[in-house]
Formats: C-alpha cells, sequence, structure tokens
C-alpha cells in the first residue's frame, strides 16, 4: 500500500504558520515508512515553486535537499498519464482541475494508489474511473 503525497502536504510540512502544519507533521511522523509515501516530478515542482515563492530560497532548498534523499521519490509522468490526464480533463470539464491535480490522478490510478496525503478538495471531487473515490488523510 501506498500513500500519493499531494503539494498541499508538503506545504503544510514546510510552513510553521499554515494552518495544516500541525495536522501534517503529525500525520507524516505517524505514518512515514521508508517506500510508503510516493509523488510526482509534477508535484515536486509545483512544491518547490510554491516553497520559493512564499517561504523563500532557503526554505525551497531545504525541501529540495530533503527530496534528493529519496524518501520519497517523485515517479515520472509518462506520456501515457499525460494523455489520461488529458481525458479527466475533459471528463470533469466542470471542475477547476490544475494539470499537476489531472496527472496526480492519472498516476494514482495507474500505480492503483486510492490514499492521498492532501488538503486539496480537488481530491475529494475526482472518482477513478468515475467510481473509487480516493481516501484523504489526514481526515
Amino acid at each position: 500500500m501506498s500513500i500519493f503525497v499531494d503539494t498541499g502536504a508538503f506545504y503544510a510540512l514546510a510552513d510553521e504558520d499554515d494552518e495544516h502544519h500541525a495536522r501534517a507533521k503529525a500525520y507524516y511522523a505517524s505514518h512515514f515508512k521508508p517506500g510508503f509515501f510516493v509523488t510526482s516530478e509534477y508535484v515536486f515542482v509545483e512544491t518547490w515553486s510554491l516553497i520559493h515563492h512564499r517561504l523563500g530560497k532557503i526554505a525551497a532548498r531545504k525541501f529540495w535537499d530533503s527530496m534528493r534523499s529519496n524518501l520519497i521519490p517523485p515517479q515520472p509522468v509518462s506520456a501515457q498519464n499525460l494523455e489520461r490526464a488529458w481525458e479527466i480533463l475533459n471528463e470533469y470539464h466542470d471542475q477547476d482541475f490544475s494539470l499537476v491535480d489531472c496527472t496526480s490522478f492519472a498516476l494514482m490510478e495507474k500505480q492503483k494508489i486510492v490514499d492521498a496525503f492532501t488538503f486539496d478538495h480537488h481530491l475529494y471531487i475526482f472518482r477513478s474511473r468515475k467510481t473509487v473515490p480516493f481516501r484523504c488523510h489526514p481526515s
């Protein structure tokens, strides 16, 4: 079993002033095992950019350094993932899903991941193949 880590969770861990920081830190501390958490290259880039913009270059470097340790290795987004992301974007045309959201959903489907460490409401909306909801943590 794997848990997909979304941008909001990474950001909450990095920003002590974030409203979700305490919950994110507690969840991470109680659930972390090497290889248990996964993320995508797109989430990594989005998170780094967000941290750099809001918290500065030192915090962004610290985040990147922690990702280099391979405790949560970013998974590549393949051409197949991008095609499925396009399908998702069109299936949910009434939602404001980002490219990163859609590629995350596609990667989670492909790897049969149903759990997400997130604070993003979009993961509560999406249903894999319109049937299976993701389980979002911490709940």
